[in-house]
């Protein structure tokens, strides 16, 4: 079972995450102080850090840059601020991602998920579906013998399909693991990089339709 270690210091949003994690899958350890969460971290095997950056005595980018000192461990950032320049503190510092409050259930497991998936590809860095050869490490993505240029987003894109490929998401799931800071980005922009990706795929001379399905209503999948 995944372990996500959560080091906040209100009560509330300790329960909230674990209301929102243990019933997909994740054992949670919590701590209310910066120091406590950093022992923790040395008693236990903990596969993610979720960590507040507005904490007392030892805040968050303190708690961030301690953890990196010692470990390589996931680490995504919850924070009620969202100048970029505390985002970019927090990334500095170690980060590997930050969620803005108030968040829901999707977008967190969404997140993690992301995360998880990246810190993993250093492990498994050839994914293969179908035919289709997408190379964590080196950003390529190949099929029939030819490699295809995709930006970055179509890159994400295809990573989250090929890696659950029998999962349904949701717009907002595919926004909220793609397109991390999204304050400014619409539901219709994952549209316009899922047609673009199809159409580059198209134009390979291979089926999409067989393969990034549009489920009505709801999403798209990998089937």
């Amino acid at each position: 079972m995944t372990t996500i270690l959560c080091i906040d210091d209100e009560k509330r949003m300790l329960e909230l995450l674990d209301l929102f994690l243990t019933p997909n899958g994740f054992q949670c350890l919590i701590s209310n102080d910066g120091q406590k969460g950093l022992q923790l971290l040395d008693l236990h095997s903990v596969d993610l850090v979720l960590l507040d950056v507005m904490m007392p005595f030892m805040n968050g980018w303190q708690v961030c840059e301690a953890i990196r000192q010692k470990s390589d461990v996931p680490i995504i950032m919850l924070t009620a601020r969202s100048d970029k320049s505390d985002v970019v503190k927090g990334l500095q510092a170690g980060a590997d991602d930050y969620i803005i409050k108030p968040f829901d259930e999707q977008e967190l497991v969404a997140r993690i998920n992301a995360v998880l998936r990246r810190s993993s590809s250093t492990d498994s860095p050839i994914l293969i579906r179908d035919g289709f050869i997408l190379d964590l490490a080196a950003y390529t993505f190949r099929i029939n013998d030819q490699t295809l240029t995709l930006t970055l987003k179509e890159f994400q894109l295809l990573e989250t399909f090929m890696t659950h490929p029998t999962r349904t998401y949701t717009r907002e799931q595919l926004l909220a693991v793609v397109w991390p800071d999204r304050s400014l980005t619409e539901l219709r922009t994952v549209d316009s990089h899922i047609r673009n990706l199809r159409d580059k795929l198209k134009t390979a001379g291979f089926p999409t339709s067989d393969y990034i399905v549009t489920v009505w209503g709801i999403g798209y999948k990998w089937k």
